[in-house]
């Protein structure tokens, strides 16, 4: 892998979107995959001649047409056919890549706003910048798979008991973690059901002999 990087340097000065490389396990690439993309985004001809690039890279036309169907089938290049003098020429067409990282490119800076809108709405509520551990803890819940939605959702219902710490949110946190909540359709279940449950133990508690007693007095 070390001799095509060096063969593609060597080669000639490389365009390479920095996106591709921090991303590339992401799109599901292979490093072998993710040469032969960079070779093909630096072939300026852009015809599809898979005897060339087994040659460059030393690999043979079977293996490397193995390579370009595996990139098609992922969704990351085409052959497209133009007409060309009345003769027909394959061309390699990288729009399928370019749209797929522009993809995570959106999604990230999408997630980097959600991110800041939860810093913001729990210094809002707490009435003051978050501590260092405070942000970790934040951060834990998040790389724990706790959905940025329940995350909220538990800064809510501390609000309304009138505990917002962290340590309380953690709590709420881990005990419908322990229930299977996940979603807010699941906190609205759980809400629901404890307050059929309430009303049933509200029923058994009433006192109805007193009751009898105040209807004859009446």
């Amino acid at each position: 892998m070390m001799d095509k990087t060096i063969n593609l340097i060597k080669e000639k000065d490389l365009i390479v979107p920095y996106i591709l490389f921090s991303k590339y396990n992401e799109l599901k690439l292979s490093e072998e995959e993710l040469m032969l993309i960079i070779y093909l985004i630096n072939d300026q001809e852009q015809v599809f001649n898979p005897q060339k690039i087994g040659i460059f890279f030393k690999k043979s036309t079977v293996k490397i047409l193995e390579m370009i169907n595996e990139l098609i089938t992922k969704d990351l290049i085409k052959i497209e056919i133009k007409i060309e003098n009345k003769v027909h020429i394959e061309y390699i067409s990288l729009e399928g890549l370019y749209k797929k990282l522009a993809f995570l490119v959106v999604n990230e800076k999408k997630q980097e706003k959600i991110n800041e809108n939860i810093y913001d709405n729990f210094e809002k509520e707490m009435g003051r910048p978050l501590s260092p551990i405070e942000f970790e803890l934040i951060n834990g819940w998040q790389t724990s798979k706790i959905s940025d939605e329940l995350i909220l959702l538990a800064l809510k219902e501390a609000v309304y008991n009138g505990a917002v710490s962290i340590r309380y949110i953690d709590r709420i946190l881990f005990d419908w973690s322990k229930k299977g909540i996940k979603s807010k359709a699941d906190v609205q279940r759980e809400k629901k059901k404890f307050q059929e449950k309430k009303q049933k133990l509200d029923v058994f508690d009433y006192d109805w002999l007193n009751d009898d007693k105040k209807n004859k007095n009446n």
